[in-house]
């Protein structure tokens, strides 16, 4: 896991202290000094692209729901909480490991449907400071980045690791990979990442995050 925060901090361009030396930077594909340090706020790391993808998070799950809500009724009514947008609680999701599913609502293109649930992966939280990293450790599509405190929210910010892929890019450098979205939680021991408009597959992703323990 100590890995996994590693290149979450460095990708994005910070100073995470559980971080070593040149080694680390290096897997990372890039170093902590080649953009400022932005401390906890997101504002001051997030692509234009990313904070206009935040603004219309709402809008995401307007046109994805309902769509996916056709696709397969029961699923979405199966999930409860886990599909009402505006059911967030107060209370941040705690270090550790996790149990995660992905879900994505709304087809981006012909060839997807319209609501595709995964089995479970492993997935992190790791303290990094004054921030947090999330990493999704197992599956085809892993994204990898910081979480920010926001008032009663969390923000994420990170990119997306692929295949076999090892190294992350960093944040800004592809469009196509970053990713941003909002951490929520809906219930005891149950959180939601709400990624509005990804750029592959679909038009909302939300990733169930529970406990493993």
């Amino acid at each position: 896991m100590k890995q996994s925060a590693c290149i979450a901090g460095l990708m994005l361009g910070l100073s995470t202290g559980g971080c070593g030396g040149g080694a680390g930077a290096a897997s990372a594909g890039t170093a902590p000094s080649e953009r400022p340090a932005a401390g906890d706020d997101w504002r001051r790391v997030a692509t234009p692209a990313d904070r206009d993808r935040l603004r219309r998070w709402r809008e995401a799950w307007m046109a994805a729901l309902p769509r996916a809500r056709a696709a397969d009724p029961a699923a979405i009514a199966e999930q409860g909480a886990l599909f009402q947008p505006d059911l967030a609680l107060t209370g941040t999701a705690p270090s550790g490991r996790y149990r995660c599913r992905v879900f994505k609502l709304g087809a981006a293109g012909s060839a997807m449907r319209d609501f595709t649930a995964y089995p479970p992966f492993d997935c992190s939280i790791a303290d990094e400071g004054r921030v947090r990293s999330f990493y999704k450790e197992t599956g085809s599509q892993r994204p990898v980045g910081l979480l920010f405190a926001d008032g009663d929210r969390t923000i994420f910010l990170g990119t997306l690791l692929l295949g076999d892929e090892r190294a992350a890019l960093q944040y800004g450098q592809d469009r196509d990979r970053d990713m941003a979205g909002v951490l929520e939680r809906i219930g005891e021991r149950r959180w939601r990442l709400v990624l509005p408009y990804p750029r592959f597959e679909s038009l909302l992703d939300v990733i169930e995050l529970v406990p493993a323990d």
